[in-house]
């Protein structure tokens, strides 16, 4: 590759690394069914909707906000299971994650402090079947 052919890839992947994230996030709910699960759009899993979206309950204690997601599922060893919960903020910025042991979590429960936040959180469980399920709750 000749140095002008180098300079133009570089800033070409610059330029995507600057503007395709956005572009992601502003189409967002075309992935959904896709990408990642919802309500709404189950995709391929509409008959797993019960079991593997995670339901999200809020709580205030002064200033502070606390969350609890449960996902309605059972775990089944290595067989079947959650692999975890991740919480992102209303930028999609990570915020905080739970990993579950199949052989030792009865059940995917995760608590998390989220201080003085205030938005949109957006709530995955990450399934090692069925996917990648997302809610979204404002707190």
């Amino acid at each position: 590759m000749n140095r002008r052919g180098f300079i133009r890839l570089s800033a070409l992947g610059a330029a995507t690394g600057i503007i395709a994230p956005t572009a992601v996030l502003a189409a967002s709910s075309s992935m959904a069914g896709g990408l990642y699960y919802t309500k709404d759009a189950p995709g391929r899993w509409s008959k797993k909707v019960g079991g593997h979206l995670p339901l999200i309950s809020t709580s205030k204690n002064g200033s502070s906000t606390a969350i609890e997601v449960v996902t309605p599922h059972g775990m089944t060893g290595y067989e079947h299971y959650i692999v975890k919960h991740m919480i992102l903020n209303e930028k999609f910025e990570f915020v905080a994650e739970t990993m579950f042991d199949p052989t030792k979590d009865k059940s995917p429960i995760s608590q998390y402090d989220l201080g003085d936040y205030s938005g949109r959180i957006h709530v995955l469980s990450v399934c090692n079947k069925h996917d990648t399920w997302l809610n979204i709750a404002d707190v």
